[in-house]
């Protein structure tokens, strides 16, 4: 089984010890009158991270740059309306993140799901996990950590899929300066699940400017190319020679107006890439991005078999930064650790499947440093 975790490192030097501290703060009320809160980690260096429980959303983790100044890594709108105008950025998608073509069998029968008119089912389909409340299970701290549970429940059928999934995805903030995302999950039926945090960072900080500049590296040597409606052919395609190759140090605008077709197809980066494992499951660097101004850099490691690079083609000025900058192309760049697209209808992907008794778990560790 897998393991989601994702634990973001920001290293910030010694500080006076003391307990970890969580802060519960009523956010704001949602359109359908629910309270959403807003979770506030702290650690004893002083190292804070935010989380919602609109959508699981995480609002911010601060890292520093080589100057010591923090800044606000995540991208984020700035309150609970503009979230709910557009939709949370950085947020849980479920119950299948990425795309699914035409439904999906399982144990011979067939389930539409929630499709648009290509058929083509999007992080789950409507209602989204992003845009549900999610039920408080327990905060905690002791000497070492804080953190939060948050549980979602989908019952049978929902967004078209069957079985009743638990779903419980806990944030912690620990005295080694470490945010961990843990994804636990149950189901009373055969299903399928792909779950991540469809997380846009910006190393520079939240609404600095585009991330063309900054410098990347992916552990992959191959991608799974997409149909005209971006499912993948069940194909791997190398990436030597073309604009995926990110395998030593690339600035990520270096060919993103490349006429390879299919960077056409996406209008830029949105396509899976095939991880380097040393074995199914094993937790190994993934990918490296490195802010040249600030010196910031994230390095992504992960259970997962795939990393999902999007460069945010969609944003168009229509959201309002939590710095009050409007967002536009490439302004953050999504990496999604998860199982491939359309994995339940591409037998040679990894298996998606979840069954009564058994345990989803995954882990992803997202480590920043300074350079």
């Amino acid at each position: 089984m897998r393991v989601q975790t994702v634990l973001m490192a920001v290293f910030l030097g010694a500080g006076a010890a003391q307990a970890g501290t969580v802060d519960t703060a009523v956010y704001g009320t949602t359109k359908d009158g629910a309270t959403a809160h807003i979770f506030t980690l702290t650690n004893s260096h002083g190292m804070r991270a935010r989380v919602l429980d609109y959508g699981g959303t995480v609002c911010a983790v601060e890292a520093p740059g080589r100057d010591g100044k923090l800044a606000n890594v995540i991208l984020c709108q700035k309150d609970l309306a503009a979230i709910e105008a557009t939709g949370p950025m950085s947020a849980l998608t479920g119950r299948y993140a990425n795309r699914i073509g035409h439904g999906v069998t399982i144990e011979g029968k067939h389930y539409d799901l929630a499709q648009n008119p290509n058929g083509v089912t999007l992080h789950g389909g409507p209602p989204r996990y992003s845009r549900r409340v999610l039920q408080t299970v327990r905060t905690f701290n002791t000497a070492s950590d804080a953190g939060v549970t948050l549980r979602l429940i989908s019952p049978d059928g929902d967004q078209g899929f069957p079985g009743a999934v638990t779903l419980d995805v806990t944030y912690t903030l620990t005295d080694n300066n470490d945010f961990k995302m843990e994804y636990k999950a149950t189901t009373d039926k055969p299903t399928v699940v792909n779950f991540t945090n469809h997380t846009y960072y910006n190393l520079a900080g939240n609404g600095s400017g585009n991330v063309e500049n900054q410098v990347m590296t992916i552990m992959a040597d191959q991608v799974t190319p997409t149909d005209a409606y971006q499912v993948p052919t069940g194909e791997f395609t190398a990436v030597a020679g073309t604009p995926f190759d990110f395998r030593a140090p690339t600035p990520i605008g270096k060919n993103l107006r490349s006429n390879d077709p299919q960077m056409l197809i996406g209008r830029g980066y949105d396509h899976n890439y095939v991880l380097r494992k040393s074995k199914p499951g094993a937790l190994e660097l993934a990918a490296r991005i490195t802010d040249p101004a600030s010196g910031r850099t994230l390095e992504l490691l992960t259970t997962e078999p795939g990393v999902q690079v999007y460069s945010s083609n969609n944003l168009n000025g229509g959201i309002v930064s939590a710095a009050g900058t409007t967002l536009r192309a490439t302004d953050g760049l999504a990496l999604e650790t998860q199982h491939f697209p359309d994995s339940p209808n591409k037998p040679n992907f990894p298996s998606t499947l979840l069954k009564p008794g058994e345990t989803f778990t995954s882990a992803t560790v997202m480590h920043f440093t300074v350079r």
